[in-house]
C-alpha cells in the first residue's frame, strides 16, 4: 500500500500551510446580477414578488447571511427589483450589519403576527388576489401561517427560478469551490497517511477538522464520516464506529466551506492486504465513476448519467436497481452553497446538463456484512463536456497515486 500509515498526526499537522486566504469571496456585484436576472425571469413567468427564506438562497440573491429559526426573518424581492427585508423589530440593527444587497427593512414585534406584514408588504387586501412565489426551503408553520393570515394570496412554488439559477455557477463560484476541493483532497491523502491500527474513528475526525483548520479554513470540517472495515457498508455510519484493525477497509468522507461554498471528497482504501474481493468491488466502483463521468455530456439528462453507473455495476453483476450487493441509493447531487442541491443525478430526473452545474460522482457500492466502497468526486460541466475538480483515486493499494 503506497501513501497508508506510516506517518503521524503532529508531523502532518505541522506540514500544513495555509491557502484558503488566497481565493477572495464573491463580490456585491455579482449578488446584484443575480437579483437582476431574478427579475425578469420573474417577469416572464409573470410573478410579481417572490419570498426568500433565511438561509442559503436568501444569501445566494442578497448576501446577507442569516440562519432560519422560529423566528419569520427573510427578503421579499419585486420583480420591478425592490427588496423589502422582514425581520423581529430587535434584530433590525443586526440585519442593518448584515446587509449586502440595500433594501427597506420591514418590522414585527414579537407578539405581532409576521405573516400579516407579508401581506402588508405584498398589498394584499380583499379586493384582490396575489400571486408570490415562496422558497422551497420555507419552513411549513411560515408558509401555513402566511396562507391563514392572508386568504386572497396564492403561494406558488419559487423551485423553477431559484434552482435555475443556482444550477448554473459563475466560474467564480466555481473557483471558490476548486479551491476548496484542493483543500479536502490534500486533507485526505494527510488522513492516509496517519492511519494506524488502533485508531478511533473520533481521532481521525479529529485530526480532519484541525488540518482543515491549518489550511485556513477557520470553521474547519464542514462534516465528516469516518468508517473502518464493516462499518463502511452503511453509506452514512453507524452509532459506534469501530477501531482500525489490519486489513479493514477505510473509508473517509469529508469537507469544508470556504467563502460559503462547499467541498465533498471520499476516498476508500485498504489499510494492509487487499484481498480478491475487495480489490474486485473497488475496480468496479471506480469504472462505474468513470461511466457516469463520460456519460455526463451537454445536452444529456441527470437520469442518463445515473443509468450509465447502474449498468456497469449490473454487468458486473450487482443490484440491479438499489438491490444490495449494489448501489442503494442516487449516482450524485449538486453542490455549491449547500451540500446537496440542486441538479440530482437519479433516474428519472430529466433536467438537461448545462454548462456551469457541478454535482458530486459517487456511485457507492455496498456489501453488506463485510464492506462499502465509494469513490466520491465532483465534476463541473463546461460547454465543451465535464471537468473534475479533483482527480479521482488511482487505485485501491495506491489510491492518491504516489
Amino acid at each position: 500500500m503506497k501513501g497508508i500509515g506510516g506517518s503521524t498526526i503532529k508531523k502532518e499537522l505541522d506540514a500544513i500551510e495555509p491557502i484558503a486566504h488566497l481565493i477572495k469571496p464573491i463580490k456585491k456585484e455579482e449578488f446584484q446580477k443575480r437579483i437582476d436576472k431574478a427579475c425578469g425571469l420573474m417577469k416572464e413567468q409573470i410573478a410579481s414578488a417572490m419570498y426568500l427564506h433565511a438561509g442559503t438562497n436568501l444569501y445566494y440573491f442578497t448576501g446577507t447571511r442569516w440562519s432560519a429559526s422560529e423566528r419569520m426573518v427573510g427578503a421579499v424581492l419585486f420583480s420591478n427589483g425592490r427588496l423589502v427585508y422582514i425581520a423581529p423589530k430587535f434584530e433590525k440593527g443586526t440585519i442593518l450589519d448584515f446587509m449586502l444587497i440595500h433594501g427597506d427593512v420591514e418590522c414585527w414585534e414579537e407578539h405581532e403576527s409576521p405573516f400579516s406584514l407579508l401581506g402588508s408588504i405584498l398589498g394584499v387586501n380583499n379586493n384582490n388576489e396575489i400571486d408570490v412565489y415562496i422558497d422551497e426551503i420555507t419552513p411549513f408553520f411560515i408558509s401555513d401561517g402566511i396562507i391563514k393570515a392572508n386568504s386572497n394570496l396564492n403561494l406558488k412554488n419559487a423551485t423553477s427560478i431559484i434552482a435555475s439559477f443556482r444550477m448554473i455557477k459563475s466560474l467564480k463560484e466555481i473557483s471558490i469551490m476548486q479551491y476548496a476541493m484542493n483543500i479536502t483532497l490534500e486533507v485526505q491523502k494527510a488522513v492516509a497517511r496517519i492511519m494506524r491500527v488502533g485508531i478511533s474513528a473520533a481521532e481521525v475526525v479529529d485530526f480532519i477538522n484541525e488540518a482543515h483548520k491549518r489550511y485556513g479554513i477557520e470553521s474547519g470540517s464542514y462534516f465528516c464520516i469516518v468508517l473502518f472495515g464493516v462499518d463502511s457498508s452503511f453509506p452514512h455510519g453507524v452509532r459506534m464506529p469501530k477501531k482500525l484493525e489490519m486489513n479493514d477497509v477505510v473509508l473517509v468522507d469529508t469537507g469544508c466551506v470556504l467563502h460559503d461554498y462547499i467541498s465533498d471528497i471520499t476516498r476508500t482504501y485498504v489499510f494492509g492486504e487487499v484481498n480478491d474481493e475487495q480489490r474486485r468491488i473497488w475496480n468496479i466502483e471506480k469504472e462505474a465513476q468513470i461511466a457516469a463521468f463520460n456519460a455526463s455530456q451537454i445536452g444529456r439528462s441527470c437520469a442518463s448519467v445515473d443509468d450509465a453507473s447502474r449498468q456497469i455495476l449490473e454487468e458486473h453483476g450487482l443490484g440491479p436497481d438499489y438491490t444490495l450487493p449494489g448501489l442503494p441509493h442516487r449516482t450524485g447531487h449538486g453542490i455549491g452553497l449547500d451540500i446537496h442541491e440542486y441538479p440530482y443525478i437519479v433516474r428519472g430526473n430529466k433536467t438537461i446538463l448545462k454548462a456551469g452545474m457541478c454535482f458530486s460522482n459517487e456511485p457507492m457500492i455496498c456489501v453488506p456484512n463485510k464492506f462499502g466502497i465509494r469513490l466520491e468526486d465532483h465534476i463541473y460541466m463546461t460547454k465543451n463536456g465535464p471537468k473534475w475538480f479533483t482527480e479521482p483515486a488511482h487505485s485501491i493499494e495506491n489510491p492518491f497515486g504516489n
